[in-house]
């Protein structure tokens, strides 16, 4: 589960991206809301997701509050995903 967590944490990070530096310009640069209405309803939908399932991997893995603090907070910042990255999901350990 926290495979598809991570998954959609990028994917949801890269749908503010193109919210803020694809369709909004567009919007208001170009004079064509379409591309907000869609890129903004679709990274709802992830944001939603990524929610949901970070609090289900939060309440399936035992992570202590603050991880999920930081897990919500990735969520709304606008490259939290990439940022705090390594923070909420360490690396995996190798096999030797």
């Amino acid at each position: 589960m926290s495979r598809y967590l991570k998954l959609l944490a990028y994917i949801e990070g890269f749908s503010m991206l193109a919210l803020l530096l694809i369709a909004m310009p567009i919007k208001y640069i170009g004079g064509n809301p379409e591309p907000v209405r869609w890129v903004g309803m679709a990274h709802g939908l992830l944001f939603l997701l990524f929610v949901f399932a970070a609090t289900g991997v939060a309440n399936q893995e035992r992570w202590p509050g603050q991880r999920l603090v930081l897990a919500y907070l990735a969520s709304v910042l606008p490259l939290g995903p990439f940022v705090l990255h390594r923070r909420i999901f360490p690396p995996q350990a190798t096999r030797g």
